[in-house]
């Protein structure tokens, strides 16, 4: 999953993202409400995070703005403030849980899958996906077939997330690019047809019918061969 944080502190920032990481998302942080704001209308995320107290907008005023352009996306809101009517006020915005600093980093993470938990209840019973004879474990985070089970790598948890997320439809390199590398990375493209071969390998260990398409120029698809 692709998570957007919004933390105009620089080294909470930075310890956010890394805690989030390490939790096999992929983020991409933000320092201001009105670029909190621009990032979540683009689609590409899958839950956010969003400071109260931030320069340009505040969060709850970049949350509201997003609730009114139809933005159903999942948003925890995390201030200083323990004051009631302040967290009225945020969850009146449109959040859908609300955090107050300081906190420990487990509590968070909990929120976060709390939070994210109903993105996955129409099709993945039991935080699972499942496609063709191929099953991803989303709590640990491995991959399974008929022929065993391997646990995925950060990057190659998220594209085989995407990919099962999205069987059978063609997903450009630079979609990749975008959702899990993020539109700041410095990464090169030619990362995403390394890691197709990563998972391409790991397919072929599970002993799984289900394999990796390649549309030249176009991109990428999950297919089942029953054959």
């Amino acid at each position: 999953m692709r998570i957007l944080l919004a933390e105009d502190e620089k080294e909470m920032s930075n310890a956010l993202c890394a805690v989030l990481q390490h939790n096999n998302y992929s983020v991409d942080a933000v320092f201001n409400g009105r670029d909190a704001l621009d990032y979540a209308m683009t689609g590409n995320y899958d839950a956010a995070i969003f400071d109260i107290m931030m320069p340009v907008m505040s969060g709850t005023e970049a949350l509201a703005e997003l609730r009114k352009k139809g933005n159903a996306m999942p948003v925890l809101l995390l201030t200083a403030k323990s004051q009631l009517e302040d967290k009225v006020a945020g969850l009146d915005a449109g959040a859908d849980d609300y955090l107050t600093k300081p906190f420990a980093m487990s509590e968070l993470m909990a929120r976060v899958r709390a939070m994210t938990r109903r993105l996955a209840q129409d099709t993945a019973p039991s935080n699972e996906l499942s496609f063709g004879d191929l099953t991803l474990d989303r709590a640990a985070f491995e991959l399974r077939s008929t022929g065993g089970s391997v646990r995925l790598g950060n990057k190659e948890y998220q594209m085989m997330e995407y990919l099962i997320s999205n069987p059978r439809h063609l997903i450009s390199t630079e979609r990749f690019m975008e959702k899990i590398w993020g539109y700041d990375s410095d990464t090169e493209i030619n990362a995403v047809w390394v890691h197709i071969s990563y998972l391409r390998r790991r397919l072929a260990a599970v002993g799984s019918k289900v394999v990796i398409k390649a549309s030249r120029g176009s991109g990428y698809s999950l297919e089942y061969e029953d054959a």
